[in-house]
């Protein structure tokens, strides 16, 4: 069983995340004021000291705590870790994300002591305090003396009250602004400094030391109180749920994989390590593009010899080795190496320390190599003739490069950074892929939109259709083609010969899904080919038609063919089928011709919703290749 200690935005998160295995688990608050939807979760309220907590995990069997509390909750903290060595119980903890800064915006402070002498010595006047209720009493040096020092806190009772036992006078609390922001506060009580505690982005600490920066206003930042170092820390959802995927391995029913943009970059700050620290680190930590840190495994790096270029520039030199993890995914691209070469001038100069990460001030060259495939078509948003390393991974490489350099100390380079992209055994991998169809040549394209592979199918097999309508819109044909696969495409494409190959899209199972990308991407006309067996399911108001979601209801079957006007006798044989296909043995061509006429009136009811600026046609394949429901239209473009 899981523990998850919360009342949080992280504890929110946690739950989300424990959600999805449909298994119970506890969440606990020390308040009921939190409101978090549980349907998996119980519901634990009230605070437990020690006694009582290792009471509770012996009890309910704990294996494991998730410790998602705020991060100033020193004193469950401690109670978890002291809880945690004693019944040797692993702890997982959900830290937020504290940005690292390299200019002076922030003054920072060990405690609360450090930050009462910093400000005495500075001898402000006029002080807001962004530090909570509970707070007061900690701070009370900087306001005893001075009517001019005020503390935001909650609007309610419950914190007015803990103000005034503390001995605060309610007249110089404020409070959050309904309509307003932190810069709205800050120029309505026009102070000299504000003290903020390290609360991390989602406790708004960001918004804070801008508002201030940009008011001119002295920043003071209490850090974040140091945890115990056995603590497994994560900062974000993909990392939450990985750590319980390795701690508990049957706790989820699939495990998650990373994408080969994860992977591409986990093997450059591979490389980036055995130039800088010289020393190969298997376990790297990883910026994912929503900003939080996982850890990524590295099988080999080596540093080569210096290369020095044609304009007499030295270059260190390193390559690096991952290899590729999908988790529970059907990814073909799963095991295989995916290897970085880094080339770094090997004179560096320091640029100014007020450049961001996200402005990756660093020039940084990414190449394709061998196994990566080269962009050959428009519709993929890079560039022809250029690697298929898609945008997000592109933006990930650059973006930890970045903030590996600005940890060296580093902020700036003369000369480009060169990084090369390879996977082994990328061009055999690829023919079993949609790249051909997709004008990539000669390997695998990198990608990867979150970083993370969740452990279903669709995801992959959703972005990979998106991808191939977007081509096919970029070819400029008059329909966009969509159909189950390679069987049912012959067929649709002896009805549409002069359509470019690009024209033609495979949804597989997933025609709502493939539908609303449609609409997404503005497409005029989508014509759909769908063969029996998917229709009479979809004409039913299935959208995803996997056998493992739904099967043939030869009860509605049935009504249909009794509206298309079908023969009574052969209503009742309908029953006996096991295949839906098997109804063109029982149709002659007429009752045929009808059936699908109903068929299609059916479908089109849960389609059309789905795509109301696009024009949608639907014909039926039959067992023949012959397809029926062509409008007029559809019919003239073929005997053109």
């Amino acid at each position: 069983m899981i523990l998850v200690f919360g009342g949080t935005t992280e504890g929110r998160v946690a739950v989300k995340k424990l959600e999805q295995a449909e298994k119970p688990y506890y969440y606990s608050t020390k308040g009921d004021e939190q409101d978090v939807a549980l349907v998996h979760g119980i519901r634990l309220h009230g605070g437990m000291d020690f006694d009582a907590l290792k009471a509770f995990c012996i009890q309910n069997e704990i294996k494991l705590i998730i410790d998602a509390a705020h991060p100033f909750a020193e004193i469950l903290h401690q109670t978890i870790s002291e809880i945690s060595h004693n019944l040797q119980i692993k702890v997982v903890r959900f830290q937020r994300i504290f940005p690292e800064y390299y200019d002076n915006s922030v003054i920072w402070c060990d405690g609360y002591d450090d930050c009462i002498e910093k400000i005495l010595c500075k001898g402000y006047h006029r002080i807001l305090a962004l530090t909570g209720v509970k707070t007061i009493s900690k701070l009370k040096p900087l306001w005893q003396d001075n009517d001019q020092c005020y503390f935001r806190i909650l609007d309610r009772d419950s914190s007015r009250a803990m103000a005034q036992k503390q001995g605060f006078p309610l007249g110089r609390v404020c409070y959050y602004l309904t309509d307003g922001s932190d810069k709205d506060l800050m120029l309505k009580y026009d102070p000299e400094a504000v003290i903020s505690k390290e609360s991390g982005i989602s406790g708004g600490f960001e918004e804070k030391r801008l508002a201030a920066s940009e008011l001119g206003i002295d920043f003071y930042a209490i850090r974040h109180p140091k945890l115990d170092p056995d603590f497994i820390v994560v900062n974000g959802e993909h990392g939450l749920r990985r750590m319980v995927e390795k701690l508990i391995p049957d706790f989820y029913h699939q495990h998650t994989g990373l994408t080969t943009g994860s992977c591409a970059t986990t093997a450059v700050l591979g490389a980036m390590s055995r130039i800088f620290l010289n020393e190969t680190i298997s376990d790297v930590p990883l910026i994912l593009p929503n900003g939080e840190t996982i850890r990524s495994d590295v099988e080999s790096s080596v540093l080569c010899d210096d290369e020095i270029d044609s304009n007499g520039i030295r270059y260190k030199v390193a390559s690096s080795i991952v290899i590729k993890e999908s988790g529970d995914d059907p990814d073909i691209t799963n095991h295989i190496p995916i290897e970085a070469l880094v080339k770094v001038p090997a004179e560096g100069e320091n640029g100014s320390a007020d450049e961001t990460l996200q402005d990756c001030p660093f020039d940084i060259v990414i190449l394709g190599g061998k196994g990566v495939g080269t962009v050959t078509m428009k519709g993929l948003g890079l560039p022809i003739g250029g690697p298929a390393i898609n945008k997000s991974p592109q933006k990930m490489i650059r973006n930890n490069i970045s903030s590996f350099l600005n940890k060296q100390g580093i902020f700036a380079f003369k000369h480009p950074i060169y990084v090369t992209i390879s996977v082994h055994g990328g061009e055999e991998v690829a023919k079993k892929t949609f790249n051909p169809r997709l004008g990539v040549v000669g390997g695998i394209s990198i990608v990867g939109t979150s970083g993370i592979i969740q452990p279903f199918s669709l995801e992959g097999f959703i972005n990979s259709i998106a991808k191939s309508m977007q081509v096919a819109i970029a070819t400029g044909s008059p329909y966009v083609v969509i159909n189950s696969g390679a069987k049912s495409e012959g067929y649709v494409k002896a009805m549409f010969p002069k359509l470019p190959a690009q024209a033609f899209v495979h949804y597989g199972n997933f025609i709502g899904e493939t539908l609303k990308l449609a609409e997404r991407e503005k497409v005029p006309h989508i014509v759909m080919g769908v063969m029996m067996g998917k229709a009479v399911k979809l004409a039913e108001g299935h959208l995803d038609t996997h056998s493992k979601k739904v099967v043939m209801n030869k009860d509605f079957i049935q009504q249909l063919a009794v509206k298309a006007g079908v023969s009574l006798s052969k209503v009742k044989q309908i029953q006996q089928i096991s295949l839906a296909r098997e109804l063109w043995t029982i149709f002659n061509e007429d009752e045929a011709e009808a059936f699908c006429r109903k068929l299609i009136e059916s479908c089109h009811i849960y389609c059309d919703p789905l795509v109301p600026s696009c024009k949608l046609s639907i014909v039926i394949i039959g067992e023949t290749g012959r397809v029926y429901g062509a409008d007029s239209e559809l019919l003239s473009f073929h005997a053109l």
